[in-house]
Order: C-alpha cells, then sequence, then structure tokens
C-alpha cells in the first residue's frame, strides 16, 4: 500500500472532535473522543498519516492547535498535515516548527494563488497541500466556496488545479462538498477526471466515504490517498480492516 495514503480525519472545534455536515456549522455532531486519544488509537491501528483540521481557524483565522500537534508529534508515530486559518507565510513557518510535516492551504490557496504557489518553491513540494474544496454550480462549473465554505471564491476548479500542476504542486487535496458528511460515497468521476488530467498530482479523495469497499475504488480510480472522517467516527469499519485489505497493485 505504498504508492496509496490513508488520511484519517480529526476535526477539531472548541477542542473537541466533530464533524460538519457540508461544511455547514450550524450542523455539527460532536464526538466523545478526545482529539490526542482517538489519534493515538489510528496510529496504534497502523495510520501513517493523520488529516487534522482546526475548524475554528477555517473560519476565524489564528491556528489553535498547536499544543495538540505538539503532543501527537511526541506521543505518536503520526505524519500530520494540518491546516486550519494559514493566513500567511509566518502561519506556515509556525505549523512545520510545531511539527506538521504538511500545511493544508485551502481558502488563500484559492484568493492569492500566486502566493500559495510560490510557497510550493519556498518549502517543497512535499511540504503543502492545496485544498481545493468545491461545490458544482447551476451551470454545472465547479466553484471554490473559501472561508470555511461561506463564501464563493470566485474562481474554478479545472483552471486552478491547472495553475498548481504547472508550479509543481505535489499534493492536491479535493472535497466535493456536497458529498461531505453525507456517507453518500464519494463523487468517483471527479477523481478520476482529476487524475486524469493531471497525472503529476497525488490527489487525495474526500467526503462521503461511507464503506470500506469505497477506499479500493479511490485507489482503482488513480487518487494517491483517501480522507475518512465520519465514516470512521460512526463505526461504519474500521482502520484496521481497511489497511487489512488493501493489497500492493
Amino acid at each position: 500500500m505504498s504508492d496509496f495514503t490513508l488520511y484519517p480525519a480529526i476535526d477539531v472545534r472548541d477542542g473537541r472532535v466533530v464533524r460538519l455536515r457540508q461544511g455547514d456549522y450550524a450542523q455539527e455532531t460532536r464526538y466523545a473522543d478526545d482529539p490526542l486519544e482517538l489519534a493515538s488509537r489510528y496510529s496504534a491501528a497502523g495510520a501513517r498519516w493523520l488529516h487534522l483540521v482546526d475548524l475554528d481557524a477555517a473560519r476565524a483565522g489564528g491556528y489553535t492547535l498547536a499544543p495538540l500537534l505538539d503532543e501527537l508529534k511526541r506521543r505518536t508515530r503520526l505524519k500530520v498535515q494540518t491546516g486550519g486559518g494559514v493566513r500567511g507565510e509566518a502561519d506556515v513557518d509556525a505549523l512545520l516548527a510545531a511539527g506538521a510535516d504538511r500545511v493544508v492551504v485551502g481558502s488563500l490557496a484559492v484568493r492569492e494563488p500566486g502566493r500559495v504557489a510560490s510557497w510550493v518553491a519556498r518549502y517543497g513540494a512535499e511540504r503543502i497541500t492545496v485544498a481545493l474544496d468545491t461545490r458544482r454550480d447551476a451551470e454545472g462549473r465547479w466553484r471554490l466556496p473559501v472561508h470555511g465554505w461561506t463564501e464563493e471564491g470566485g474562481r474554478e476548479l479545472d483552471v486552478l488545479a491547472a495553475a498548481y500542476d504547472e508550479v509543481g504542486l505535489r499534493h492536491l487535496l479535493c472535497t466535493d462538498i456536497s458529498r461531505d458528511g453525507m456517507l453518500s460515497g464519494p463523487n468517483f468521476d471527479l477523481y478520476r477526471y482529476l487524475c486524469e488530467r493531471f497525472p503529476r498530482l497525488r490527489v487525495q479523495a474526500s467526503g462521503g466515504v461511507a464503506d470500506a469497499g469505497e477506499v479500493a475504488v479511490a485507489r482503482a480510480s488513480g487518487c494517491g490517498g483517501i480522507v475518512l472522517g465520519k465514516a470512521l467516527l460512526d463505526g461504519r469499519f474500521t482502520l484496521a480492516d481497511v489497511i487489512a485489505e488493501q493489497t500492493p497493485c
């Protein structure tokens, strides 16, 4: 499974593990798990990476999870890609200094792509994950909302993905917002399209995973990895089960 990465996800709001329905802060499900304890269980189950999201920072700015990130790095073997509220180089520097292996850049990657593209060169392609979270409009165009998915960013997925591909981006996390937290299955047509058009990118599928079999479909679609959130939290399958089912292609 060396060419495909599982990213169990922990979204944190007010210090608690939560999941949002389609990115709506008013539709929040809270879980009893402590973020550090949950991450430790994922690590013990065989996870190599963790996707950690600061939901408070995603809306208001100012990353708040540095103490948690420090604990994660000291107490587990997990590599961590994390984001929320990244507004400039100082934020990237701070997250890397706190132990992040990759910094996830979302809204700023849509609003100021030239600036974020320069970070790929400055920090290296393995240190930046661009998150292009997308929603299809009435005309069938894949738009890119920003600011915790509460505002329209005015750009299209195809155009921006192409621009980042040209500057050497390696890791692209793409969430179909309509599937996020819905357990309705990922948008595999979207991921197949992205992987075929941009074969140099390691696309991370995100949103809608409901059963373990969909992990294999994501891999067969050409994705470099998949983010697993609500389905794990709700016990639809275990991380250990998914890891055991994966075999090298």
